[in-house]
């Protein structure tokens, strides 16, 4: 399995992007992805997920209501489409794929709980 994340950028505070996160090797269909960022000096955090076959979500707090995470299963590709971004969204970005097919509540933002990352993406947010 092996996932590419891309789409990053610099762009000014309000502003949008959109992140793709193209997976290979895997029946998109099946899989659950989810979507991490990660800050110079922080930890890993969880962003949004998106499930396998119903296509439920999950958005971390501070991204509900800005962020959106879909996913196109015929070009294999999960987008996060970030809008009203905050200077504090600012980090790499990366994609992965969950270990099992449906996180249950909470494990969706557990690191540990995925086995494919893709390289991250450069997300710069000024102010």
């Amino acid at each position: 399995v092996q996932l590419q994340a891309s789409g990053g950028g610099l762009v000014q505070a309000g502003g949008s992007l959109r992140l793709s996160c193209s997976v290979s090797g895997v029946t998109l269909d099946y899989v659950s992805v989810g979507w991490f960022r990660q800050a110079p000096g922080k930890e890993r955090e969880g962003v949004s997920c998106i499930e396998a076959r119903d296509d439920g979500t999950y958005y971390a707090d501070s991204v509900k209501g800005r962020f959106t995470v879909s996913r196109d299963n015929a070009k294999d590709t999960v987008y996060l489409q970030m809008n009203s971004l905050k200077p504090e969204d600012t980090a790499v970005y990366y994609c992965a794929r969950f270990s099992g097919s449906n996180p249950i509540a909470g494990m969706w933002a557990v690191p540990s709980q995925y086995d494919s990352w893709g390289q991250g993406t450069q997300v710069t947010v000024s102010s």
